[in-house]
């Protein structure tokens, strides 16, 4: 009898996660509208199902089918890769991966895990109906840990090293929110091996092989990575310095101020691999979210200018086919949720990054006071007094990055609707760095209480390692 796929070719990943995880459970409780995805242990855990289709759509779409598996009516194949749970690490780096009853700085998180507030601003500047939600998310620098295992009838079979090579390359995101600023992650170690069950020594060691992550096999050895040079996307990377006092709101205040700045706390793991929490205070957060709306709403005042379609010239009705998500150069590199009916779905093809950064020394705040003014008695309006707690930080640089997926713009495809509008994606591509460079002068603020004077920075902006614009 034939001896089919005698080869088995085994990995071990540990992941990081750089920015916000968010795998949603499709549940919500009394505290936020979605919860993420949690294990026996109430542990936010990153199901297979999920890696699976991560990894399928990396793969060449002619090899998909093959290692993957399909299902038709005729006929039926299945996967010929196993993949296991993604289990979160102990405080001591360890995989929790079975009942566990033993509470540490990690687990004792996880409880009361962080919640993102969003509002979803439109053309107008002012929140849309029904646009408000919140969910809860996996904070950065927690630590996963999954292990693959491909069946191959050859032995230099090269599909697992390109299934590694996509996992540790720059585009690769986790999660929904990936075109938002969650997701991103960082390989911390890969372990790896190559076994020939045709020989006893191979076979033995296979079967002593544990199915549990907390049991590390003897059997792994180090896996040699490579320098992934990733030519999918451009690379814009900003350097930015604000000019006053920045706000990116919490959604809530707190017994300083009605309404305080977003705050979250951060896993760090020293060089022997033990994990402990920087508090929130010491924390500086740019959600991508607030970064990717003020970007896509001045990406279309851009776009329609190169156009020439201006305001003026249009009925009330001709002009919503051209601003917020009807914009052509918002469809094509943001990204569109689709009509009413939830049809013209498009994923976007921008991917931007919270900005995360831990300081060493106490975050310098500012609690400011305002008050309506009636404009006929020149007295305050009754209930109109309230205060913000705001970031001042203009000593500080934050590192924007944002990647452009090159396929995703010359694959788009537009519909109908985009055919009448003629759709023009060099001039949707000069918008979008326009805007960028807008930011960078000034011009652009981002956050809350931009029409107070908040939110203003300044800086440069390079492409794929080259500067376009520096401010002086």
């Amino acid at each position: 009898m034939k001896n089919t796929y005698k080869y088995r070719l085994l990995s071990r990943i540990t992941l990081e996660t750089v920015t916000p995880l968010v795998i949603g459970s499709g549940n919500k409780n009394i505290k936020t509208d979605s919860v993420v995805a949690k294990d026996v242990n109430e542990l936010p855990y990153i199901p297979a199902a999920t890696l699976a289709g991560l990894i399928r759509h990396s793969l060449p779409e002619e090899e998909q089918n093959n290692w993957m598996g399909y299902q038709t009516k005729e006929e039926s194949y299945g996967s010929k890769l196993i993949l296991s749970e993604a289990k979160i690490l102990s405080e001591d780096g360890k995989p929790i991966d079975s009942l566990n009853n033993k509470e540490d700085a990690i687990t004792k998180l996880c409880l009361q895990l962080p919640i993102r507030q969003h509002v979803r601003i439109n053309h107008q500047g002012v929140a849309e109906k029904n646009g408000k939600f919140d969910e809860e998310i996996v904070p950065k620098g927690m630590r996963f840990c999954f292990e693959m295992e491909l069946m191959s009838e050859e032995e230099d079979n090269e599909i697992m090293d390109k299934i590694l090579s996509t996992i540790q390359s720059n585009g690769f995101r986790i999660g929904s929110g990936s075109r938002s600023g969650f997701g991103q992650i960082d390989i911390v170690r890969i372990l790896h091996k190559r076994l020939n069950l045709s020989r006893p020594e191979d076979l033995e060691l296979y079967l002593s092989k544990s199915s549990s992550l907390e049991k590390i096999w003897k059997g792994f050895e180090p896996y040699t990575t490579t320098e992934n040079t990733n030519t999918d996307y451009i690379s814009y990377k900003l350097k930015l310095q604000p000019t006053d006092f920045m706000f990116f709101g919490a959604g809530f205040g707190n017994e300083c101020s009605d309404m305080t700045f977003v705050k979250e706390p951060v896993i760090q793991w020293d060089n022997d691999g033990k994990a402990s929490i920087i508090e929130e205070e010491k924390v500086i957060l740019i959600p991508g979210s607030s970064v990717k709306g003020a970007l896509a709403h001045r990406t279309a005042y851009h776009y329609n200018k190169l156009k020439e379609c201006f305001a003026d010239s249009k009925s009330a009705e001709e002009l919503q086919k051209h601003v917020g998500k009807q914009n052509g150069a918002v469809k094509l590199l943001f990204g569109s949720e689709g009509d009413n009916k939830g049809k013209n779905k498009r994923r976007g093809s921008l991917l931007i990054s919270d900005i995360i950064q831990r300081q060493t020394k106490e975050i310098e705040k500012k609690v400011l006071n305002h008050v309506k003014i009636d404009r006929f008695t020149g007295g305050a309006v009754t209930g109109a007094l309230f205060s913000e707690e705001v970031l001042y930080a203009h000593e500080i640089s934050f590192i924007l990055e944002i990647l452009l997926d090159k396929a995703a713009i010359t694959e788009f495809k537009e519909d109908k609707e985009d055919k009448e509008n003629n759709v023009d994606k060099n001039k949707a591509l000069k918008a979008f760095e326009t805007a960028l460079t807008d930011l960078c002068k000034g011009y652009l603020p981002l956050g809350g209480g931009v029409n107070r004077g908040n939110g203003t920075f300044t800086g440069s902006l390079k492409k794929d390692g080259d500067t376009i614009y520096e401010y002086k």
